[in-house]
């Protein structure tokens, strides 16, 4: 994985107002913490950060991030928060790494292939689990996993244990379902119109008529 440069800046105010001004002023705010270091407010140019990994594909962005005199750090961007209307970015985690030292990350698992079941059999492809949780060193950290699905039967699963990808050490479950092959569903109204579902309306019980005497009661409630 490629580390990306980002130019950043030490920043002043804290707290929500500071956070404020910092978007106020085109710029996103952020926090850089690790390796036992005290947290760092940082804020990144927002037009400097898109352009910065707008090529970049999946998650766990490495940054080498520069901040003028206080040095430069190897950072692993941890979290981005987004605005749910603007989808702007609000504020940046980085993680103060070393490339040689192990990290744990979340990678996407990416599903390939038409399942068999879904072609010949009508099923439904249900993808469970989209991310597995990996140890391994930064630079090893791969965009995402792909997953061949396409020799399952409908019925049959595919699980954390299948995946085998080279240095990687897989942390999640290996018993965890990450995809499955369910039967399609037969609703009522498409059973009724077979020959088995109109034979099973045509032998369900008939309704039961209130009688006079319940009616009356129900008269006298009103």
């Amino acid at each position: 994985m490629a580390v990306i440069s980002l130019a950043a800046e030490k920043r002043d105010g804290l707290g929500k107002g500071g956070a404020r001004k910092a978007r106020a002023a085109g710029k996103i705010p952020g926090i850089l913490y690790g390796h036992g270091e005290e947290p760092v407010p940082v804020s990144v140019a927002a037009r400097t950060f898109q352009l910065a990994v707008q090529h970049h594909k999946g998650g766990n962005a490495i940054v080498n991030l520069a901040l003028g005199a206080g040095g430069e750090f190897t950072a692993l961007i941890r979290d981005v928060q987004y605005d749910p209307v603007t989808h702007h970015v609000l504020h940046l985690d980085f993680q103060h790494i070393s490339l040689t030292e192990m990290v744990e990350v979340e990678v996407a698992v990416h599903l390939t292939g038409i399942p068999t079941g879904v072609k010949d059999g009508g099923g439904i492809l249900e993808h469970i689990m989209r991310a597995v949780t990996v140890r391994c060193l930064p630079t090893a950290i791969p965009p995402s996993i792909d997953l061949d699905v396409a020799h399952l039967e409908v019925g049959q699963s595919i699980h954390v244990s299948d995946i085998v990808v080279q240095d990687l050490q897989i942390l999640s479950d290996l018993e965890q379902t990450v995809a499955t092959v369910v039967a399609p569903t037969v609703t009522e109204e498409a059973a009724a119109g077979t020959p088995e579902g109109a034979a099973a309306a045509t032998t369900a019980e008939p309704e039961v008529v209130a009688t006079k005497g319940k009616k009356d009661e129900d008269e006298e409630k009103k």
